[in-house]
């Protein structure tokens, strides 16, 4: 008998996934047999310095990239093998995105942008849903920017909106990518605060690449990524305490 990843009390997985790109002597291997799971309802930080895999990684847990090797799943679906419609129906249903480029469409306003979701499925939000969005409008403080276009709003507040849509379907699972990188220290706090009470709150299984201790020090787990494989999972941990481990990583290699 096969073990799910429900079984396991999983969000998502991968098993033996290794990445490679090139071919010949050329071959770069981004992830080296990697085998993970991301926790329901847990907040959990991906770090690692740049070119470890954890971006890639991330990408192949969210069905935005295929491995080489290896499987993944997002909940009891596997999704390798899975065809480009199958995946973006699963993914515009279980999964939201946070990436630092906001993504955010220009031509819809903030409101707009935060319903795409509920559009592209084509329906509208239940009642519920729109009780959800009300309550994440007023908690990211966007009342009065509703009607703004993209390019009418601050890096802060498009960051917001982004995070509003990523959160307006309940997703299962959201993946985040560096969703600080572009924020003054005081939005970035709120955003991180926002992610973290998603998970406890309302259980949301949340994935974060960051490079940055103070942001990865708001998450339940932080998993540590060098050369295309885990080198670490620690349970929470203080920012001072990633940072060191960050610098005794970079010594060691």
């Amino acid at each position: 008998m096969e073990i799910t990843t429900s079984d396991l009390g999983l969000a998502a997985r991968v098993q033996h996934l290794t990445k490679s790109y090139g071919s010949g002597a050329s071959t770069v291997r981004a992830l080296d047999d990697v085998s993970v799971g991301i926790r329901r309802g847990q907040f959990t930080a991906i770090m690692g310095p740049s070119g470890s895999g954890k971006s890639t990684l991330m990408h192949i847990m969210a069905g935005l990239d295929a491995p080489t090797q290896g499987r993944a799943w997002i909940g009891d679906t596997e999704i390798t093998g899975l065809d480009d419609l199958e995946m973006t129906i699963l993914r515009r249903r279980r999964v939201g995105f946070i990436f630092q480029a906001f993504n955010l469409v220009p031509t819809l306003d903030a409101i707009g942008n935060i319903r795409l979701p509920f559009e592209l499925d084509g329906r509208r939000p239940s009642a519920i849903e729109r009780a959800r969005i009300d309550g994440l409008v007023e908690r990211l403080g966007l009342e009065s920017r509703l009607h703004h276009r993209p390019h009418e709003l601050s890096g802060g507040q498009q960051q917001r909106v982004a995070i509003a849509r990523a959160l307006a379907t309940a997703p299962d699972l959201v993946f985040a990518d560096e969703p600080t990188g572009n924020l003054d220290s005081r939005s970035g706090r709120e955003v991180l605060q926002l992610l973290s009470d998603a998970s406890r709150e309302q259980g949301q299984s949340i994935a974060m690449v960051t490079h940055d201790p103070v942001a990865a020090s708001y998450a339940d787990r932080v998993l540590f990524l060098g050369d295309g494989r885990i080198t670490a999972d620690h349970p929470r941990r203080s920012a001072e305490q990633i940072a060191a481990h960050m610098l005794a990583a970079e010594v060691a290699a």
